[in-house]
């Protein structure tokens, strides 16, 4: 079995199954508790969690078929991103979290999906 030395680079994004043109950067957070120090006068004492919101951020281009106002109410979605390295997240009953504001010098707009559920890192 040979193991592929590619990284990064190609990425796939689906919402629902329905591929999107992806763009740029991607960012994601798999909703894992966030660890935090508890530092005393003596000394570290261990560390606290606290909760973070799973999500997959980054951006889309524009196109005549994509309709700006279904893409902003989007909830209870699977959101699915494909990664160079052979990883995929997965992200169920998710909901669009971000400001719905489209560049038109790129056809850009700026996407980012948050859930209450932990993302699937497969």
């Amino acid at each position: 079995m040979s193991i592929s030395n590619r990284r990064a680079g190609l990425l796939y994004l689906q919402f629902d199954g329905v591929m999107q043109e992806a763009k740029g950067d991607f960012t994601y957070n798999l909703g894992n508790p966030k660890r935090e120090p508890l530092i005393g006068a003596d000394g570290t004492h261990g560390y606290k969690e606290t909760p973070q919101v799973s999500f997959i951020e980054g951006a889309i281009t524009d196109s005549q078929t994509l309709k700006l106002d279904e893409l902003t109410t989007i909830d209870g979605a699977t959101i699915t991103l494909n990664l160079a390295n052979g990883k995929t997240i997965v992200l169920s009953n998710a909901w669009y979290a971000g400001e719905g504001t489209p560049s038109t010098a790129e056809a850009e707009i700026g996407v980012r999906f948050e859930s209450r559920l932990k993302a699937q890192e497969l």
